[in-house]
């Protein structure tokens, strides 16, 4: 029987990281997208996807309101888990070594699927940051219990941790936290979001300034993209860009705009007098132009906070980009992300500022190096999971 490595995975962002490495390490792996259809592995010769695979209503923040929690319960929360960890218990036997990427569950599933961390067990941790923790009393914690998870290494976590061969985390500052707590197997070898973005697809030929618009994978673009484009048609001296990754049909748009598909990877919102470009399979090629970003999104924000663009963001009603979310992504990325409220003439005057203010860019660029710096955090994963296998 050849041994395999076992990676789980809780979202897409997850996916894609692990993804990443599985292509690098190029063992036979099994892989549990714990979330969604696990699409990052696709073309991937030497993976098998397992089962069960599921597609939470919360998009995998279930504890971020009642109402997600609830919605997920009713979906079939309770009877996936089971059956998700039924899976771990039936490969077992085959595993060599086991990568859990995502949070606490993911790794509890790979816990178990490393026979109870008798087999060698690796955490990569994109989600928590100490950063999130600054400026933050025990009152304001305490206040808001559902957060404690997405904003700390809860007990439970910590506990498995200690049987991991090795953790790695997203900055350096969450490095010495997690060695405070115990967890001596923690290191930061880089920025795992910059080692995602790969260089620019296409060009573009824009002809004005751009603005990024990034709302995101999950159901809250179907709130922030009518807002992001009323904001662009308020800003004639600049050209907007989504960066789209979702289907045509799922495109939102406020009232007097229509879409018009281009091609497969291209299409335009316009009003008529104001046209906003959306982009397939662009979104480095957008980030790499833009001077200023509007953006409602995890991954996508850090990644153009990262190259030094500005951040203009604001609060959805979920399921992830929420007030909560967005203030712990502003303690995240500092100055270089400013948070407002939804509206359009607001989100306008904020990234017009921000477009004009070399001041704000140069500390935007600070903060970038600050905290996403250095990357090559995946290909040093890849060799140590070699290693092992």
């Amino acid at each position: 029987m050849a041994f395999v490595l076992l990676v789980v995975s809780n979202g897409h962002a997850e996916d894609a990281i692990a993804a990443r490495i599985v292509a690098l390490v190029n063992h036979p792996t099994l892989a549990l997208p714990v979330m969604g259809k696990g699409g990052p592995y696709e073309g991937l010769a030497q993976v098998e996807r397992l089962e069960p695979r599921w597609a939470p209503p919360s998009g995998g923040f279930p504890f971020a309101s009642a109402k997600n929690l609830i919605a997920d319960i009713n979906a079939g929360l309770l009877t996936i888990v089971p059956r998700q960890i039924r899976t771990m218990q039936r490969v077992r036997s085959r595993v060599r070594a086991v990568l859990a990427v995502g949070d606490a569950y993911a790794l509890f599933l790979g816990w178990l699927g490393s026979a109870r961390g008798q087999k060698p067990l690796f955490h990569l941790q994109p989600l928590i940051s100490a950063h999130y923790l600054e400026k933050r009393s025990w009152f304001d914690r305490i206040r808001h219990l559902n957060e404690l998870g997405a904003e700390d290494f809860l007990w439970f976590e910590r506990a498995l941790q200690k049987s991991a061969k090795k953790v790695y985390v997203r900055d350096r500052l969450t490095e010495i936290r997690a060695q405070n707590l115990g967890i001596s197997q923690a290191v930061f070898y880089g920025s795992f979001a910059m080692d995602m973005l790969g260089p620019p697809e296409r060009p573009l030929n824009c002809q004005k300034p751009v603005i990024a618009l990034l709302p995101g994978t999950r159901a809250d673009a179907s709130f922030s993209l009518p807002i992001m484009i009323q904001a662009a048609s308020l800003l004639p001296e600049f050209e907007a860009v989504v960066a789209w990754a979702l289907p045509w049909e799922k495109v939102r748009l406020p009232a007097g705009f229509s879409l018009h598909i281009e091609r497969q990877d291209r299409a335009i919102a316009t009003n008529g007098t104001a046209s906003v470009s959306l982009q397939k399979g662009a979104f480095s090629a957008i980030l790499h132009i833009a001077r200023v970003a509007i953006g409602t999104a995890g991954t996508a924000n850090e990644q153009a906070a990262g190259l030094g663009i500005p951040v203009v963001a604001f609060p959805t009603p979920g399921p992830q980009y929420t007030r909560a979310f967005a203030e712990r992504q502003k303690r995240l990325l500092g100055n270089a992300l400013h948070l407002v409220e939804a509206g359009p003439r607001t989100v306008a005057e904020a990234a017009k500022r921000l477009a004009q203010s070399s001041q704000v860019r140069e500390s935007a660029g600070r903060a970038a190096r600050e905290r996403f710096w250095p990357s090559g955090a995946l290909p040093r994963i890849a060799c140590e999971l070699k290693e092992v296998l």
